[in-house]
């Protein structure tokens, strides 16, 4: 195996920790290799020894230089993952203190709470389209001054031949913008970079990404990505609406705002990872609903992309939220538009009505809309390739912050000079009666005309998109449109993966739908206007940005539905269909949709929904982490602080053991123990002296956790005295009495289904006689993947 690299956070920018629950890696067991032996029982504790396939002479430990913080060219190799990843916990700890609650509350209070659930969604759906709302009017407002004013100079300049003043100030203009939107993600919160829609993947997978639904996550996310709309950049404000919705949901379901110090002493129920992550889901959704008008389309993004756990009443409260949404948001636009009567805004994108009587298909163009999937997806692996490169380009070399600002204002300048070298080349000119161009740009065209390539770059991406959907036959030129597709998809390949919040959704409906009219116009020339009906413009539009957003994301099911609900038209659900499959079956044949593919090259122990195909010859006991440090059920508080306290093993699960009644010399698994609750414990000193162990140890209740949940303090923060070292801690309260565990022999392909099924931390391997024998986490199952030459194992890096 090859050395451990070091590795950035998902900007490309390291951070340094903030505190135990974010930077504590997953592993129990990340020690090196060693010959098996048997467990021993010890005063304290007891530690198993690594059974590993991995060769001792292959393992290296990590390589830090704390001299020399932001190296030149940091390392890369994909055959990692990163230990700087917690898992989350999505099993309920059924411990004494949960099964006493449990049992306290009556069928009314059960009600109580599950009007709570419903409540939650409502504030959900609200808060999502009002955030959305806001974007939309901002960027609407920023954008109509900074192209008025640009419109205003270049029809100035134009008679006189002085354009290359215009050229300054649009560039000026977008670097500006740029250069704040990139600025504060840069450098107040680096996660809010990009759509968010990997982090929230990995979050409803179970992985902890540090930061990613905070409060200042969202605030940063929302400016950032009306700044990178209205610097003119090739994103769209569309994907960054999902992320926003489910750090809306995490901060509602809990009640309180962590960053602010603001607990309002409601919905304390749901404050734990299982509950969270069904209200995340809700916001993802929501966040869908309000960007396109689709909740139907909301609901199956989150089944099908983000969800990893799902229920019949979990879909009809996510479906709930994300009416409310997309009603909040057409409620909103129509009021800020003087007509609140009017919902006619159901998104942040109206693709426009498709009429099927004016504009059908028959059966004949099945084929050719096959064909352009065929296209979307050989162009979208072709997108996705380019921008991995891109992407370990920028985690080797443009790391710090100050380059990624740098590296944003220029792909700022070079998109503003690059569409005005093409609107100032270019010939297309077109009558500006009928036409939906918002700020037509005359420049050489005779007067009552405009520029037609002006119309697609000069405006926003969205208008542009419905334009290319809805203008007439004759609004564009091929050439005009072919020159489009190329300079765009290289913009947009280079954009994304920038220090800014933007998506990706826009910019390949953007590509498709120029390349898709193109499609059509040149297919009605072949057939000198036979089947002019067959080959109307807008819709080989439509057909060829579906077929390059699933060329590039790989969405199916909700694609197809988002694209039928936006369109207004259930009719061309089924091409849809077929474009979307067609393109992700070509583009699945080359590379990894772009979304996995960031994840992968984050190293993210991402678990799919089934273990690679050739896994069955692995057991448990190849897979599982040892050692593992165990805990007896009373244990002394020394041994206890010392086991945290350690931070070349950061574990997070501790086995509980117990003597087997006849043999004192072998330890029964009693149950599991984390590292949260060891903490809470340690800080409300809940132990007695070893000569007092007949007295009761001071009681707490599940509100004492929750209080403290998420952000656990680190075990360095809590002071204990030399005398409390010495004193007893009963476990047998608060542990997991029944946790899940495998027999050594199980294959990996039952240990898989099992740990993502039921949304597992810690998975304990035991023997015939009960003994823990190893632990298996998340990184021990991700760490399987199958490659191009079969099974793939690879290392883990601390970073």
């Amino acid at each position: 195996m090859a050395n451990v690299a070091k590795k950035v956070s998902w900007s490309g920018r390291e951070r340094e920790p903030e505190g135990q629950d974010e930077t504590t890696p997953l592993l129990n067991g990340t020690g090196g290799a060693a010959t098996p032996r048997q467990l021993t029982p010890s005063s304290s504790s007891s530690r198993l020894v690594r059974l590993s396939n991995v060769d001792l002479d292959d393992v290296c430990e990590p390589e830090t230089d704390d001299s020399w913080p932001h190296p030149n060219e940091i390392p890369h190799n994909e055959k990692f993952l990163s230990l700087k990843y917690e898992s989350l916990d999505y099993d309920n700890c059924e411990n004494q203190l949960f099964l006493e609650e449990e049992r306290r509350i009556n069928h009314t209070a059960f009600q109580t709470v599950e009007i709570r659930r419903w409540f939650i969604c409502a504030m959900i759906g609200i808060l999502t389209g009002l955030v959305a709302c806001f974007i939309d009017i901002v960027v609407e407002y920023l954008a109509g001054v900074k192209y008025r004013v640009v419109k205003e100079y270049i029809d100035k300049f134009t008679e006189n031949g002085s354009l290359s003043f215009s050229l300054l100030l649009w560039a000026f203009l977008n670097a500006a913008f740029v250069l704040i939107g990139s600025g504060i993600v840069a450098y107040i919160e680096p996660v809010a970079a990009g759509s968010g829609i990997p982090q929230i993947k990995c979050y409803l997978n179970g992985v902890k990404v540090p930061h990613v639904v905070r409060l200042k996550t969202l605030v940063i996310k929302v400016c950032g990505v009306i700044f990178s709309v209205v610097g003119g950049l090739a994103v769209g404000k569309e994907g960054p609406m999902i992320h926003s919705g489910a750090v809306i949901a995490a901060g509602v379901s809990q009640g309180r705002s962590t960053s602010l110090k603001r607990d309002f002493k409601i919905f304390e129920y749901f404050r734990r990872d299982t509950e969270k992550r069904d209200f995340v889901s809700a916001g993802a959704a929501a966040g869908v609903s309000a960007a396109f008008g689709a909740p139907v389309g909301g609901v199956l993004f989150s089944l099908e992309e983000g969800a990893s756990f799902w229920n019949q009443f979990l879909t009809w409260r996510i479906f709930f939220a994300s009416m409310i949404s997309t009603f909040t948001l057409n409620f909103f636009l129509g009021l800020y538009h003087g007509n609140p009567l009017d919902l006619s805004s159901p998104g942040l994108i109206n693709f426009g009505r498709f009429d099927s009587e004016k504009v059908g298909y028959t059966i004949l163009e099945i084929p050719i809309f096959i064909f352009m999937g065929v296209i979307g997806g050989i162009l979208g692996a072709i997108f996705n390739a380019l921008n991995c490169w891109l992407t370990m380009f920028r985690i080797r070399y443009i790391h710090r912050p100050g380059l990624q600002v740098i590296e944003a204002i220029l792909v700022g300048a070079v998109t503003a000079a690059v569409g005005f070298v093409m609107i100032y080349l270019s010939t297309d000119c077109k009558p500006i009666q009928g036409n939906s161009a918002t700020y037509p740009l005359q420049l050489f065209c005779k007067d009552g005309e405009y520029n037609s390539m002006a119309a697609a770059l000069f405006n926003t991406p969205e208008k542009s998109v419905v334009s290319l959907f809805h203008d007439p036959a004759g609004s564009f030129d091929p050439m005009t449109l072919g020159v489009f597709t190329l300079v765009y998809f290289f913009l947009a390949c280079w954009t994304y993966g920038l220090t800014v919040s933007a998506g990706v959704f826009i910019p390949s409906l953007l590509i498709g739908a120029a390349w898709g009219r193109l499609f059509g116009i040149l297919l009605s020339h072949v057939t000198n206007g036979d089947i002019w009906i067959w080959a109307d413009p807008g819709k080989y539009a439509l057909m060829g940005a579906a077929a390059q957003l699933g060329g590039i994301v790989r969405m199916t099911l909700s694609l197809t539905v988002i694209m039928m609900e936006a369109t207004g038209n259930v009719t061309y659900g089924f091409p849809i269909m077929l474009v979307l499959m067609t393109a992700k079956i070509v583009g699945d044949y080359f590379v990894e949709g772009l979304y996995d593919m960031h994840i992968q090259l984050q190293s993210v122990p991402f678990l799919h929904w089934e273990a690679p195909v050739t896994s069955h010859s692995l057991t448990a006991r190849e897979v599982m982490s040892t050692p593992v440090t165990c805990l007896k059920s009373i244990e002394k508080v020394g041994t206890i602080v010392d086991i945290l306290s350690d931070t070349s093993t950061n574990h997070n699960g501790f086995p509980v053991v117990e003597s087997i009644p006849g043999d004192h010399q072998m330890l029964g698994l009693r149950g599991l123990i984390l590292r949260s609750q060891l903490i809470v414990l340690l800080k409300h000193k809940v132990f007695v002296e070893r000569a007092n162990l007949s007295l009761v140890q001071r009681r707490l209740k599940l509100k004492d956790f929750r209080d403290a949940y998420p952000r656990f303090p680190p075990i360095q923060s809590i002071h204990v005295s030399q005398d409390e070292r010495e004193c007893m801690m009963d476990l047998t309260e608060f542990m997991n009495p029944s946790p899940y565990t495998v027999p050594q022999e199980a294959s990996l392909p039952r240990v898989f289904k099992l740990f993502r099924a039921l949304g597992l931390r810690h998975l304990v391997v035991v023997d015939n006689q009960n003994q823990v024998v190893g632990l298996v986490t998340r990184k021990d199952l991700a760490r399987y993947r199958l490659g191009k030459e079969g099974l793939e194992e690879l290392s883990l890096a601390q970073t």
